[in-house]
């Protein structure tokens, strides 16, 4: 079968069994053009929420599913590809920061939304990286854990001088292997290019950038600029969605290593034998964690209205 007709199948078996197909922004166009929504991690918990569909179909990795799972619990919550994980959630568990928060009692943890549930039920409160700033500073504790991403939490920290704002060694490998280095290269290939990064990248790279957003802030900052070109700091599919969404502008990875492996392993395929054959892998959360981790990311939502 050509790509057209899985597509096509895909979009038949979809209202068969009646699925609702969310897919992040760093999802191949292939995948995206069957999703009923695309967008960040939160975005998308948002949409499912609120979908009449009874299943939902994540393509994307699994802390975004399980975040989906804990604000609909009420619905069948599927990982297309079951080795979607990523690596920045992960690298905390639940015990360590425990530990580190029975030493730090009077901090407050803030955690980045790209986490566990089972990291986010000892939490305060969760952000997303456009809702960080904001949600810090109503904030009324000046002593902040943030976890896990160190420079988004360098940021928030430039941003807000008069939190004192502690940190881990954790982040986005991705997005942490770019270097100012890079960033010089890149410049002085395209001068005329405004650089637009995520604030998960190093502060020496956020630094120089023109604009420092999420994703969606990335993509609405460069369709709605009047600059012509751009050099683009996130992941690699972010600058090719650009580049069909203006074809009159011109748009430069950063770097050629800002690929993200997990997001990579769903495929469409994937998405296919998970509608037709059951395939992929169901979220299940007991109702101790979802109610437990649901806490920090309704405070999210209260605070980032």
């Amino acid at each position: 079968m050509t790509i057209r007709e899985i597509q096509e199948e895909i979009l038949q078996l979809k209202k068969e069994r009646d699925f609702c197909i969310l897919a992040h922004s760093y999802q191949s166009a292939a995948i995206t053009e069957i999703a009923d929504f695309t967008g960040d991690s939160y975005a998308l918990s948002v949409k499912a929420k609120d979908a009449k569909q009874q299943n939902i179909l994540m393509c994307g990795v699994r802390f975004m599913a399980e975040t989906v799972k804990i604000l609909s619990p009420e619905k069948n919550v599927y990982l297309s590809s079951p080795d979607a994980g990523c690596p920045m959630a992960e690298q905390m568990d639940r015990e360590m920061i425990r530990r580190i928060k029975q030493k730090n009692p009077d901090y407050t943890i803030v955690a980045y939304i790209n986490t566990t549930a089972a990291l986010k039920t000892i939490c305060d409160v969760c952000v997303t990286s456009s809702s960080a700033v904001k949600i810090v500073s109503q904030l009324s504790n000046d002593k902040i854990l943030f976890i896990p991403d160190c420079n988004l939490g360098a940021y928030v920290q430039k941003q807000l001088p008069d939190k004192k704002i502690k940190l881990l060694d954790g982040g986005c490998p991705v997005h942490a292997a770019v270097t100012a280095k890079q960033v010089k290269a890149a410049k002085a290939a395209h001068p005329d290019a405004l650089l637009l990064v995520h604030p998960e990248c190093r502060p020496a790279v956020s630094d120089a950038a023109d604009y420092v957003g999420s994703t969606s802030g990335i993509l609405q900052y460069a369709m709605q600029s009047e600059a012509r070109e751009f050099i683009i700091g996130t992941e690699m599919s972010i600058a090719e969605t650009l580049k069909n969404a203006c074809p009159d502008k011109r748009f430069y990875p950063l770097s050629k290593t800002l690929i993200c492996q997990d997001m990579k392993a769903t495929t469409l395929m994937d998405v296919y034998h998970c509608l037709r054959d059951g395939e992929g892998t169901e979220i299940e959360l007991d109702r101790a964690t979802i109610a437990q981790a649901r806490l920090c990311i309704d405070r999210m939502i209260t605070l980032g209205g």
